[in-house]
């Protein structure tokens, strides 16, 4: 069933999961995206630059993050813009036994809301929250969506 204009209302709870990144999502995005810092695969050198151990790439987590925008609307072409500022840092902690595919890692919570609603554009403003724990990993991270008129 597609989303209406008419379905929507500011504050509204959208959608929400949780994303599970561990070492081997890591490795697996920094060879898809060419994105080989060693920061996101290596313990030592990230802690020898000041980090609290590996962390996720940046890119990884505001892609992930808007996905949940995407399976919610059904269509990728309905997203017009978005962005997000970087809040903190995702730190994967090493995993425990000999699968690292299988640890479970980081933790994060993502919730969709309206935002915003324009009724001359037939656009919602999809605001998400992301968290690690209590803390915010993006802010501002906002989806323009064109939605289907009533």
């Amino acid at each position: 069933m597609a989303v209406t204009f008419t379905d929507l209302s500011v504050g509204q709870e959208l959608a929400s999961t949780t994303l599970r990144l561990n070492r081997a999502d890591l490795v697996r995005y920094a060879g898809a995206s060419g994105d080989l810092n060693p920061i996101h695969w290596n313990d030592r050198f990230a802690t020898e630059v000041g980090l609290p151990g590996v962390i996720a790439h940046g890119m990884l987590t505001m892609g992930a993050s808007v996905q949940l925008v995407t399976e919610w609307i059904g269509d990728p072409t309905a997203i017009l813009d978005y962005q997000t500022r970087f809040a903190a840092m995702v730190p994967v902690p090493d995993p425990a036994g000999s699968n690292p595919a299988e640890a479970e890692g980081a933790e994060i919570s993502i919730v969709a809301t309206v935002g915003k609603l324009d009724e001359a554009a037939s656009t919602a403003r999809v605001d998400l929250t992301v968290t690690l724990g209590e803390e915010k990993v993006l802010t501002k991270a906002q989806a323009l969506v064109r939605v289907a008129a009533a």
